[in-house]
């Protein structure tokens, strides 16, 4: 096993725990466990009774907008790609174009998107190994770009290879695929560390402002009294540009 891919098994433990407090603060996918909400209730209530209760909620998406705006202009680069993608499928579909065309230029198209989305992971990955508010998993960002440049490296020269036409639709499936495998690895990874860091600034503000109780709006409960329940989205969101 080389050393980078210790760091970066390293890194992947770090934000493995991180995601664990995630999964009990910010529950994804279909909301929480239905006896576990009923036992949340409860216990806000119980704590209603014995006091004021301060309670909080961030929108997390929202929040998590805050780093995908950061590489806005590079992201909207794949976006374009992705595009032209779809665009060429419906010339296809159409009979507008060969065969032979229409199997190289999809193939170009593809790894130019794939690279495009590997430029959004790179900057990214620069953002925050400058940050402030990532100094302390620095190192292993700097590990993890080392790791990726070799992805990149990868894709760079399959991105050359499709343009010059001198490579077969299997072998570039077959490249495409690892390359496409590792970019999600990566993605995984990146979205770890900034989700961390959505609950790090929501436990901040909810720290220096007295909350008790921080929710996330959109899996844990569908309605609050605004009255009583406060909405710290865009304090939560400006925590985090200082950050970057």
């Amino acid at each position: 096993m080389s050393r980078n891919t210790l760091f970066i098994a390293g890194l992947a433990l770090l934000l493995a725990v991180g995601a664990l407090v995630l999964h009990f603060a910010l529950p994804s996918g279909g909301g929480v466990n239905s006896s576990e909400f009923r036992a949340l209730q409860n216990e806000v209530a119980n704590l209603r009774q014995q006091g004021a209760l301060r309670i909080a909620f961030v929108k997390a998406e929202d929040a998590f907008k805050v780093f995908t705006d950061a590489v806005s202009d590079m992201r909207q680069r794949a976006t374009d790609k992705a595009a032209e993608v779809v665009q060429l499928q419906q010339e296809y579909n159409n009979g507008t174009i060969s065969d032979s065309d229409f199997e190289q230029q999809m193939m170009e198209l593809k790894a130019e998107f794939l690279d495009a989305q590997y430029a959004v992971q790179v900057t990214m990955i620069d953002r925050m190994i400058a940050a402030d508010g990532f100094a302390d998993i620095r190192g292993e960002l700097t590990a993890l770009k080392e790791e990726a440049q070799t992805y990149v490296d990868g894709m760079k020269d399959l991105l050359s290879t499709a343009r010059i036409g001198v490579i077969g639709t299997a072998e570039f499936d077959s490249r495409y695929a690892q390359l496409e495998n590792a970019y999600q690895q990566l993605d995984q990874l990146l979205v770890s560390a900034a989700t961390v860091k959505v609950v790090e600034a929501a436990e901040e503000v909810a720290l220096e402002r007295g909350f008790d109780l921080v929710l996330n709006k959109q899996n844990v409960y569908v309605y609050s009294n605004p009255a009583s329940v406060v909405d710290i989205t865009d304090l939560v969101k400006t925590r985090l540009s200082g950050y970057l």
